[in-house]
């Protein structure tokens, strides 16, 4: 890159970067890891070149001005792919909290905001430095607030409706394409546009940071006994009658005995491996990490066996049974 486009970049790039370094910070339980930011920002890259790539598909299909492609045909394509991202972190239990996803949602949106805007500035190298503020502080933060703004809706339906389906999907999805739509379409100037986004997005976003601080906080604190409860219960005398106990013993009439051993198993390695991630969960609230626990890796390993073993349809009715939620599944990540 020429040094007379440095600044040009970094009034289009920091901003977003900034934000994006700020919610981390926010992030007291540090739900988010390195590798998993850096991994969503790369997926964010690339959903830039795909959308890219279709954008101009569609515009010379349907012969569209740039002002129809950007109001009405980029952001349904965009947000798509950047929703595509969010959806596969959600479904592989990557994302259990409202912090988390607004971190991996304007992750996303950075990383798309990134590509996009270094593709600006070789197409418009003699622009002044008015166009990439509004590029840097307006479009830019559109995009990783949109992402965002997909990523909590989603979370909070999926943790409502248990299942990822269209109904969990859509509500985030829309609400993302209106708001990239509306800003595209500048109803005043690309300034207050620009000014509009500022105002509400990190409000927005601090909201749902202060409340999810507090939902982890209460949810580590119960979920912390009642595991601790559980664990008790399988070693006890007790456990053939509660209620987990009497549903394992039902399936001794429909399932080998090999497989309802499986499940018994199953459910002490989950409730062990929840405990140490809510142990985890802990030490960082209070700015400690733990160290990586060779044990804890090959349980992990032996439960990967295990949902492998059970089935997908029985590990499914043993969620619901036993009422295993999103974040009960989320939290097994957390302790890797």
């Amino acid at each position: 890159m020429h040094t007379e486009l440095l600044a040009p970049a970094a009034l289009g790039l920091l901003p977003v970067i900034v934000f994006l370094l700020m919610l981390l910070a926010l992030d007291s339980y540090k739900l988010v890891r390195l590798r998993l930011v850096v991994a969503v920002l790369a997926a964010g890259a690339a959903t830039a070149f795909i959308g890219m790539l279709l954008n101009g598909l569609v515009a010379d299909l349907l012969d569209l001005s740039f002002s129809q492609l950007t109001r009405y045909v980029a952001p349904v394509v965009e947000e798509s792919l950047k929703a595509a991202v969010i959806v596969v972190l959600l479904r592989t239990n990557r994302v259990g909290f409202l912090i988390d996803a607004a971190i991996c949602g304007f992750a996303v949106g950075t990383g798309f905001a990134a590509v996009e805007n270094l593709w600006y500035l070789q197409l418009l190298p003699a622009a002044n430095a008015g166009v990439w503020l509004l590029r840097g502080f307006g479009t830019a933060i559109m995009h990783g607030g949109a992402s965002a703004l997909f990523a909590i809706v989603t979370l909070a339906l999926l943790e409502r409706h248990g299942r990822m389906r269209a109904p969990t999907v859509l509500p985030g999805l829309l609400s993302a394409i209106a708001l990239h739509s509306v800003y595209n379409h500048f109803f005043l100037s690309p300034f207050l546009s620009t000014v509009g986004i500022l105002l509400v997005l990190p409000p927005l976003l601090y909201y749902a940071f202060q409340r999810s601080e507090r939902a982890v906080g209460d949810w580590v604190g119960r979920g912390f006994d009642s595991d601790t409860d559980m664990l008790e219960l399988i070693d006890s005398d007790r456990f053939d009658d509660s209620p987990v106990g009497r549903y394992l013993g039902s399936l001794k009439g429909k399932l080998d005995g090999p497989v309802v051993a499986d499940v018994f198993c199953y459910l002490r390695l989950h409730t062990e491996l929840a405990l140490r991630a809510k142990g985890q969960l802990m030490l960082r609230e209070s700015g400690f990490v733990a160290p990586p626990d060779p044990d804890t890796r090959a349980k992990l390993d032996e439960l990967g066996y295990l949902r492998k073993s059970i089935g997908r349809t029985m590990l499914l009715a043993v969620h619901q049974h036993l009422r295993m939620s999103h974040k009960e599944l989320w939290q097994i990540t957390m302790a890797r």
